[in-house]
């Protein structure tokens, strides 16, 4: 889960707002099964942050405490250009609420989405970066366990942020052979050690995503592609790829040894750091390590913790500007701050095929004829619909790889007659959600909207759109 930019949407002006501490929350970004990100702002400073919220309860179930200790301290420590910034820690006492660096640029790859695949010399800058961050956190005694496109962030200035490190994965564990032995990441960008489950070095199977995303960004493909998850597992074993011709014959020489399905003959990072194709218009990061305090750490983490330490999460109210029951409204900010890289044409085209955790589309259907039709086509599909208002939350009945495949939806409105429906997983496998939301749109054709630039495309594709990533 990621501090993007995608759907900083506040409160309404006017209507109930929630506050933890100084900061005050906004919409979700971002769920998973021991996590949720939301958008906040620090109301002393006005700057806009992002909160990941714990549930204590989870964590005290799974005996994750000592770990999540460990790995919090340590993001704390780092302070690098490219890993986006943990600000403070907080606890109520249900909660734990991590303050992460926001970042407005969108994903990396919403420039492959939007653009193709990048120029070799673009490609590795960004390759240069996400090496530079990797090699630091490595340093540090951290791994990211799960790097793949939806962790990889831009910046205002265009710079590489990668996110979630030492959070990806918190129910990792690091056994006596000092390997890490669970099984995780978006399949596509795994290491095949890690596949094997005969535990791996989650720095080698760090730099193996590295290379797979390197690939992509240079091809606009993946390397390792098959819809069967066993044929995909054998292509990634044996390493079998093949690269495009427009790669330069030093890139396509770094990406093999990058891709080298036995660990221990992989390059390493330091390796990498001195290849001549790497090197060309390298700049070596530049900042500094002040001095960081932990206190807000131990201070959380204290058994007998202190009520003085503890934050409370206070609704507050204030006169509603609009019914409870009238869906959420956008300004155009908003709007476009919801597009990544404020390009609006995210919202409404249908994009490359990358497995995204969110998805969005445009309808000037009434919100009760949109929230109608969405349960209409996702009941025949096994899924079992909770309405509460203008949000939805539908739930697989099947088991899948990852448990029962879970979906938010949230309708928000964006002009009197235009609104924009956002779903997001918050539970389950990406690539399920990838193909649930597939065959979902096939019963959303007559409520998707699409600009008037599409009308000319209409008769080309199907009016329903993808997930972009």
């Amino acid at each position: 889960m990621a501090s993007r930019s995608s759907g900083s949407r506040t409160q309404p002006s006017g209507g109930s707002r929630t506050r933890v501490g100084k900061y005050e929350l906004g919409r979700t970004l971002g769920e998973g099964s021991f996590a949720k990100v939301k958008f906040a702002r620090n109301t002393e400073t006005g700057e806009n942050v992002a909160i990941k919220i714990l549930d204590k309860e989870k964590v005290l179930k799974h005996k994750m405490i000592g770990q999540i200790k460990r790995e919090i301290s340590t993001m704390k420590l780092i302070r690098h250009p490219n890993v986006i910034r943990m600000y403070e820690v907080m606890a109520s006492k249900t909660k734990i609420y991590i303050v992460l660096e926001f970042v407005t640029g969108g994903e990396l790859f919403d420039k492959i989405a939007s653009k193709g695949r990048l120029k070799e010399d673009e490609a590795r800058k960004y390759f240069q970066q996400l090496i530079n961050a990797v090699d630091y956190c490595h340093s540090r005694g951290v791994c990211h366990r799960d790097l793949k496109p939806e962790n990889l962030l831009l910046d205002a200035n265009g710079n590489l942020k990668v996110s979630d490190f030492g959070l990806s994965a918190l129910p990792q564990q690091v056994r006596e052979d000092g390997l890490l032995h669970t099984t995780c990441g978006t399949p596509n960008y795994v290491a095949p050690e890690v596949i094997n489950n005969k535990g791996y070095d989650g720095a080698k199977a760090d730099l193996w995503s590295c290379g797979v995303i390197l690939f992509v960004l240079m091809a606009g493909y993946l390397p390792f592609e098959e819809s069967n998850l066993m044929a995909l597992y054998k292509k990634i074993f044996k390493a079998d790829f093949k690269s495009p011709p427009w790669f330069s014959s030093s890139a396509k020489k770094l990406i093999t040894r990058i891709l080298d399905p036995n660990p221990l003959t992989r390059i390493t990072i330091a390796e990498v750091i001195e290849n001549d194709w790497f090197k060309k218009g390298y700049k070596p990061p530049r900042f500094e390590q002040p001095d960081i305090n932990l206190d807000d750490v131990d201070a959380i983490f204290n058994q007998s913790v202190d009520s003085r330490n503890l934050v409370v999460e206070r609704r507050e109210e204030g006169p509603v500007a609009q019914g409870p029951m009238a869906p959420v409204t956008m300004n155009a900010f908003e709007l476009i701050s919801t597009s990544q890289g404020l390009n609006l044409s995210s919202l409404f085209e249908k994009q490359m095929g990358l497995v995204k955790r969110e998805t969005r589309f445009a309808s000037k259907c009434s919100a009760n004829e949109i929230i109608s039709k969405i349960e209409e086509a996702a009941l025949p599909l096994g899924f079992d619909v909770k309405k509460n208002n203008f949000k939805m939350k539908l739930q697989g009945e099947k088991m899948g790889r990852k448990g029962h495949l879970s979906v938010a939806t949230e309708i928000l409105q964006v002009a009197p007659s235009l609104y924009m429906v956002e779903l997001r997983k918050s539970g389950g496998d990406t690539l399920e959600f990838h193909k649930f939301y597939k065959s979902l749109s096939t019963g959303l054709k007559d409520i998707v909207w699409k600009p008037v630039a599409d009308d000319i495309k209409e008769e080309e594709s199907d009016a329903g759109t993808t997930p972009s990533r």
